[in-house]
């Protein structure tokens, strides 16, 4: 598939308080952090990644259109665990949420903005998790994304098999930077 369009992604972006974190991190995690720019670049090479490759699951809307819109909010503990319980009934804190807008029954115009839904990650979990894992949180951070945005694009993990191919997406997202 080849492109005759430039891809436009109107990112909605709630910055997680820097005086908040109790940790140190270094400038590239602080601009993914506090600067939507970062975000765009990586979404947008994502979506980008998606639509050109046929295999990969994603809603016809999303496989043909050019502008989208998305939220992507980094938050801490509390705000998530009130957002899980609120809209999942889930009465406990989580590393990352999606709340995706379209599904494979959607159907609309290619050349309106597609709105995708919302990603909301919780910083201080990354934090924890990325010393767990070993990783930096620049890409821990970014790992939770790519989890998020695929659930907007109708990815699911209800089993082991469908988790795996989940996670190996996530790892390919996770080699693409952007260049919107």
């Amino acid at each position: 598939m080849t492109r005759s369009y430039k891809l436009d992604l109107d990112l909605s972006f709630t910055p997680f308080s820097v005086q908040d974190l109790d940790v140190f991190v270094n400038s590239e995690t602080l601009e993914l952090i506090k600067n939507p720019s970062n975000w765009i670049n990586e979404i947008g090479g994502w979506i980008e990644f998606i639509q050109v490759n046929e295999a990969l699951k994603c809603p016809a809307i999303v496989r043909n259109a050019s502008n989208f819109s998305l939220g992507l909010e980094l938050t801490n503990d509390k705000k998530i665990l009130d957002l899980n319980h609120a809209w999942l009934g889930q009465a406990k804190s989580t590393d990352v949420l999606s709340f995706p807008i379209i599904d494979e029954s959607f159907s609309g115009l290619t050349n309106e903005c597609i709105e995708l839904g919302d990603i909301v990650i919780s910083v201080p979990t990354a934090i924890r998790q990325a010393k767990a894992n070993d990783v930096d949180l620049f890409r821990e951070l970014r790992w939770l994304a790519t989890h998020g945005f695929l659930h907007l694009l109708g990815w699911d993990h209800s089993d082991e098999e469908s988790l795996n191919k989940m996670l190996l997406i996530q790892e390919q997202l996770l080699d693409i930077r952007g260049t919107l």
